[in-house]
């Protein structure tokens, strides 16, 4: 079950994103997509931490929240400072998240080979 906390809760949040409408601002869209990047940096973290064994929720809710929360929080202090903190945020979460994907095909590519290997 631990095995599917960051998946389900991936899927759980796309559901209520889908379902609830809310209007934001164009200042207050770029604080959310920070946000958002922050949040599946982490959920993609959780998955390769699952396939490799080391997953522990604790760690993960804690790095969940506080990940997405000092993304916003800097990108808002950029805005104030006339620095565009969201692009930063924006490349080196886009690094991480293909990193992290990149880590899990390894691994899901190394499991298909060593059970076409034992058949």
């Amino acid at each position: 079950m631990v095995m599917l906390v960051p998946a389900l809760g991936l899927v759980i949040g796309l559901a209520i994103g889908l379902l609830v409408n809310v209007h934001l601002s164009i200042n207050d869209a770029s604080y959310l997509s920070v946000a958002i990047l922050a949040a599946l940096d982490t959920v993609f973290g959780g998955i390769k931490a699952v396939l490799s064994h080391k997953f522990d929720p604790t760690t993960f809710l804690t790095g969940f929240f506080s990940n997405t929360l000092l993304a916003a929080v800097l990108a808002f202090i950029g805005s104030l400072l006339g620095v565009d903190l969201a692009l930063a945020a924006v490349v080196a979460f886009g690094v991480r998240i293909f990193t992290n994907l990149g880590a899990i095909r390894h691994i899901l590519l190394e499991r298909a080979k060593l059970a076409s290997h034992g058949d």
